[in-house]
């Protein structure tokens, strides 16, 4: 009589965990977006720039709040030298020259903003005229480590190669203090065909701080991550180009409370996808297989703003190539044509299920759920979505959520409770 009061003891215990799980969910606080966001940087009025940065930077230089300035061509930080940015600065980056900065492995780079005072990488277009790549993007070189076979790597997109090396073995090394910060109308493609994302991070270490970071119109990805090691969080890609997050090379770490909001109609001939992660670099090889990237998402809003008069235009909201591992928590995916593709890297189920595993969440699609390379694994591929809930059929984004297309606050709550919706067994 005891062992049986025990387990259904053990079973209400467990019944009531995952309800009070799914209202967690469903509520999904977003109050951590409010503040410091903006969703409509093309109506800004920014002030105009005053003072011209330099482009090489190789001492320590503040950048105070009560200057604006204008970014033009590349802007190096170079010979252990400190970029610091008072919270609140302005940073306007030119469209002709278009603008970057590189901070370079050894160098630092403290932008720490505030809730009330962000600091703020923008197009030096005027309102209503920018748009999707006016300039570059902000790169970052650490020296954590990399799954290349040397270590290390050369920065993509040409810069100047004395200061293109990252990758090392200092996990630890605090690369950079990146909070509540905005970085808008980046991703230039007419002067580098790759690189020019809105942020990217190559060999980060763990002491760094990257947090409340949003990457408005990339003309590329709006976050690229290039090995290293860091757990981030309160990260917004708003209507990239080409990818919103995209992980290589070995890669390790935790994406806590991200948002990625795609429109079907901007996307990159190549496919985007909400979330690519790739093991490794296939031209740089690895140094060996269990150093492939590895990333846990949680609380993830992953939306394309799609409807079904548009939908046809959308991909998977997430790619793994390479032998990726990715687990993916507490999340809501909806708009896309699948959850998750993988390529012919992934040969059997068993690599599938040890490579990806989702739980706690919920997907609105209108495709199968999982694209695979390689065809005889098509039928048993969606296992992987098990204990998941999802719609019977494909829903309309404005049916879904609450306001999701605002241009103020947006918000991705789901209009029905979770437990509404079907269970994948």
């Amino acid at each position: 009589m005891k062992k049986r009061c025990s387990l259904l003891t053990a079973f209400i215990f467990l019944f009531s965990s995952f309800i009070i799980t799914a209202q967690n969910f469903n509520e999904n606080s977003d109050r951590w977006v409010k503040g410091w966001t903006n969703f409509s940087p093309n109506k800004t009025d920014y002030p105009e720039a005053e003072e011209k940065l330099p482009n090489i930077i190789a001492n320590h230089t503040y950048l105070r709040n009560d200057v604006v300035y204008l970014m033009s061509g590349d802007v190096y930080v170079i010979n252990g030298a400190s970029l610091t940015i008072q919270e609140g600065t302005i940073i306007r980056c030119d469209h002709e020259n278009p603008a970057s900065l590189i901070v370079t492995k050894g160098s630092k780079l403290i932008a720490a903003g505030t809730k009330a005072y962000p600091i703020v990488f923008t197009s030096n277009k005027a309102p209503k005229s920018r748009s999707n790549g006016d300039w570059g993007g902000i790169v970052i070189a650490g020296s954590g480590k990399v799954n290349t076979v040397s270590g290390n790597g050369l920065i993509e997109g040409n810069f100047k190669p004395q200061f293109s090396i990252y990758g090392g073995n200092q996990s630890e090394e605090e690369t950079t203090i990146f909070s509540h910060v905005r970085i808008e109308f980046a991703g230039n493609t007419s002067k580098r065909k790759e690189g020019a994302n809105g942020l990217s991070l190559y060999g980060i270490g763990t002491a760094s701080i990257i947090d409340n970071v949003m990457v408005s119109y990339s003309g590329q990805d709006s976050f690229n991550f290039h090995g290293g090691k860091n757990n981030m969080q309160n990260l917004i890609s708003l209507k990239a180009q080409d990818d919103d997050y995209q992980l290589s090379e070995g890669f390790k770490g935790n994406l806590d409370n991200v948002i990625a909001i795609r429109h079907p109609y901007i996307t990159s001939p190549k496919g985007s996808y909400a979330v690519e992660v790739d093991g490794y670099n296939s031209d740089l090889g690895y140094i060996q297989p269990n150093a492939v990237t590895d990333v846990t998402i949680t609380n993830a809003t992953l939306v394309n703003l799609s409807d079904k008069t548009n939908y046809q235009h959308t991909t998977a909201a997430i790619s793994a190539t390479n032998s990726a591992l990715i687990y993916v928590h507490n999340s809501k995916i909806s708009g896309f044509s699948d959850v998750v593709k993988f390529d012919k890297s992934y040969t059997s189920l068993p690599l599938l299920q040890k490579a990806f595993m989702m739980d706690n969440s919920f997907f609105n699609i209108h495709g199968e759920g999982v694209m695979v390379a390689n065809q005889t694994m098509k039928k048993t591929s969606l296992d992987i979505l098990k204990y998941n809930r999802f719609t019977k059929s494909f829903v309309d984004v404005k049916e879904l959520f609450n306001d999701p297309q605002s241009n103020v606050n947006p918000k991705f709550q789901l209009k029905k409770s979770l437990n509404t919706y079907m269970v994948m067994q």
